[in-house]
């Protein structure tokens, strides 16, 4: 197979010994042995979320969970804060479900501010806030930590995190933050295969479901809970995927705090290369410890650059939507190492006369 190294910002590479647990010999998702794997996993989960709470697993991509938020979780009217391509998507899916939203939008590159949030939630027209933690689209990381503590001040206000790009790339405390809803794809940071979605909600949050009516079938969180409390899913999972899961966490875990100091340092790599050569994307104090977007300052043609790379096996991401050409980012995450990312940015150099 003609495989090149991933450096975009998902689907990533995977390790070998991971790709072996996909092919551990299937069980059935309602048998016994199912039932102990999932309540494996879901220790390994919640522990490394800091979490008593629930955590979930659903077969779909992350975007049906935010979908589930938007159909669980909002009652009355959704904040949606977007500053992005992939944040954007919380607004659109708050009006495709019939919900009542209102989009606070800051310019592509730009951080969500907790200030700005709690200007609009003074007004109390809100029951929910829907935040992206990192914003792939434009490499910015928005300050989730300060945001959950403005939030803190209305009661009635749940705060649902996108931390697609985020979650095992940076520590998040689930409980001690104050989240209702943090949900992540393995594609990313969890450096797994695409097709499992894992997601972290509150007490509070499923109380606000049970309110809602018209939560959707798949993507019902009462559902979800019910099945949980007996160690299952609602529905048929992607079986391979938790296997592949439930080996991958207990390597995460065994790293620990270290996992993610190292994606701060291949972000300081990547990011001081980027600073020298071109520009950052990210306003300063708000770039990505997990996907660098950067600036084409020279306007080089990323696609030939990226020609030039498939001919060493490596490839790295346009920029996306709007800022193709105009940008180009570098993944950082998962499982990838300071010297991978050295030596790609080494190729690099050479590859456009450094």
């Amino acid at each position: 197979m003609n495989h090149k190294r991933l450096f975009i910002p998902g689907p990533v590479e995977t390790r070998p010994e991971n790709l072996l647990a996909l092919a551990t010999p299937q069980v059935g998702h309602r048998s016994k042995e199912f039932q102990e794997l999932y309540a494996d996993v879901n220790k390994k989960l919640m522990k490394f979320l800091h979490t008593e709470q629930y955590v979930f697993l659903s077969t779909s991509s992350s975007s049906g969970v935010m979908e589930g938020g938007m159909r669980n979780l909002v009652n009355k009217k959704v904040l949606a804060t977007t500053c992005g391509a992939f944040s954007e998507r919380w607004y659109k899916m708050g009006l495709e479900n019939g919900k009542e939203a209102d989009q606070l939008a800051v310019e592509w590159g730009k951080a969500v501010k907790p200030e700005m949030i709690d200007e609009k939630l003074k007004t109390g027209e809100y029951d929910s806030v829907a935040v992206v933690f990192n914003e792939t689209s434009t490499g910015v990381m928005n300050p989730v930590k300060e945001i959950a503590e403005v939030v803190k001040k209305y009661p009635d206000v749940l705060l649902m995190v996108d931390a697609v790009s985020a979650m095992a790339g940076v520590d998040i405390d689930f409980d001690g933050w104050g989240l209702d809803l943090c949900l992540a794809g393995l594609q990313k940071c969890f450096g797994l295969p695409a097709g499992l979605a894992v997601f972290a909600v509150s007490e509070k949050a499923l109380k606000r479901a049970e309110q809602v009516e018209n939560r959707g079938f798949y993507f019902d969180f009462l559902s979800f809970k019910k099945y949980h409390d007996k160690n299952m899913t609602a529905s048929t999972p992607a079986i391979p995927h938790i296997f592949a899961l439930n080996a991958q966490m207990t390597d995460i875990l065994a790293e620990g705090s270290a996992r993610f100091d190292r994606h701060a340092r291949m972000a300081k790599l990547v990011q001081d290369w980027a600073n020298k050569h071109f520009e950052v994307f990210a306003e300063e104090g708000y770039a990505s410890n997990t996907v660098t977007c950067i600036k084409n300052t020279r306007n080089i043609s990323v696609a030939d650059l990226n020609g030039e790379l498939a001919k060493h096996q490596c490839t790295i991401s346009n920029g996306y939507g709007d800022l193709k050409e105009k940008t180009f980012r570098i993944a950082h995450m998962a499982d990838t190492q300071e010297w991978e990312i050295r030596g790609l940015l080494s190729l690099i150099d050479s590859i456009l006369g450094h």
